[in-house]
């Protein structure tokens, strides 16, 4: 069986965690606040301290908008490399064609269009720190070379006969349950315990409610200077609102909620009547779609019940009863619904979704694996284009 680091996601392990204080004076954190008073904070602080002081790598996980990058940063900040580079990447939009090169360089003529050699993203951070966001995400092919870059401290670039050695500390980020993943064939066994030495997970926002409001009071104090605009003060009701809601994109949501309520003044109300609705937890998706309905594509069957698809997480329970607060069970809920709503066509489906016949493989590939839905050139359908998920 898979065994996860033996540094717990909790951070209990740590050393540390007995010491009520971190290493340094709260006020004079080599960083600024990026978390809060909850005590689960304060050991993420004391953490952040301790492996600042270390050149090891560092896995940071946590939910959507949780802060994983802000962490990331702090770490950095709090090291022997605080004057040296951070370069961040998005494993997520690396394109699969330019990956390598786009970490390791590539060299003048090594393929079309190689005008002129790059360095990459590992010799960028030289002497820093390599941030790895979304490393989950990241191509299945890439992750040898990664490895062995980690490994051996070298890089080769593209079209290059020699490696090249790079000084570089990786943290890696993921919303994402890497010894699943690894389970499940997505990601490379040793490449996750490399990665895995040291392992950070945030706690969602949900999990640490007293800090809300000194987050509101920050972010409405932020915008207001950005905008030039008076500080918007929620009263107690509005503010015992933001305190109750589950806030399902973390920090991220929070901060944007913010930013439109500063922005649009007059409509407060409406826009966190907006926000707020997703706080009921009896909230559905639709069971079926009917022909009256004003979203249902007329060349597509409308009278399909949009339930679970074939094969689609067996043992889950109707569709009906997932929980509707999460983006990624959202994501894989529409899949499986549209896939049954165009009677398992994934063409039809890709239109119904808005996305190309090539991201709705992958989202099938994700959302129900074993689901055989029939292939085919999606046919045109009217009311459909323009359509997006979420």
């Amino acid at each position: 069986m898979l065994q996860t680091s033996p540094i717990s996601p909790t951070l209990q392990p740590i050393p540390v965690r007995e010491a009520r204080e971190p290493a340094l004076p709260r006020g004079d954190l080599p960083w600024s606040r990026v978390v809060g008073e909850a005590e689960v904070m304060r050991l993420l602080e004391q953490a952040i301290v301790r492996v600042g002081a270390f050149d090891c790598p560092v896995l940071v996980t946590g939910e959507t908008g949780c802060g994983k990058e802000e962490v990331a940063r702090a770490i950095h900040a709090a090291g022997s490399r605080a004057s040296r580079p951070f370069v961040a990447v998005n494993c997520g939009a690396i394109v699969s064609t330019l990956a390598e090169s786009q970490l390791f360089g590539h060299a003048r003529g090594s393929f079309t269009g190689a005008d002129a050699s790059t360095a990459g993203a590992f010799r960028a951070a030289d002497g820093g720190i390599l941030f790895l966001d979304e490393i989950g995400e990241m191509p299945l092919d890439l992750q040898p070379k990664l490895l062995r870059a980690l490994q051996q401290r070298e890089v080769t670039p593209v079209g290059a006969t020699r490696p090249i050695p790079v000084d570089v500390l990786v943290i890696a980020a993921t919303n994402r349950d890497l010894a699943v993943e690894v389970a499940a064939g997505r990601f490379r066994e040793d490449l996750f315990y490399r990665l895995n030495v040291i392992h950070l997970s945030i706690p969602p926002l949900r999990a640490r409610r007293d800090d809300i409001p000194r987050f509101v009071a920050h972010f409405t104090r932020h915008f207001a200077s950005l905008y030039g605009l008076p500080v918007w003060q929620p009263d107690a009701a509005t503010l015992s609102r933001f305190v109750d809601f589950a806030w399902p994109g973390n920090v991220r949501q929070l901060a944007q909620t913010i930013q439109r309520v500063s922005i649009f003044a007059d409509q407060v109300e409406a826009i966190l009547d907006e926000t707020f609705a997703a706080a009921t937890p009896d909230l559905r998706m639709p069971a079926a779609v009917t022909e009256a309905s004003p979203a249902a594509p007329r060349d597509i069957p409308a009278t399909v019940n949009a339930g679970p698809a074939p094969d689609a997480s067996a043992g889950a329970g109707p569709e009906a009863s997932l929980p509707m607060l999460h983006l990624d069970e959202l994501r894989r809920l529409a899949v499986r619904q549209a896939l049954a709503a165009a009677e398992g066509h994934r063409g039809r489906a890709a239109l119904l979704l808005g996305v190309s016949p090539n991201t709705m493989t992958k989202l099938v590939a994700e959302a129900c694996p074993g689901e055989q839905a029939a292939r085919g050139r999606p046919r045109k359908a009217r009311g459909v284009k323009g359509a997006r998920l979420g």
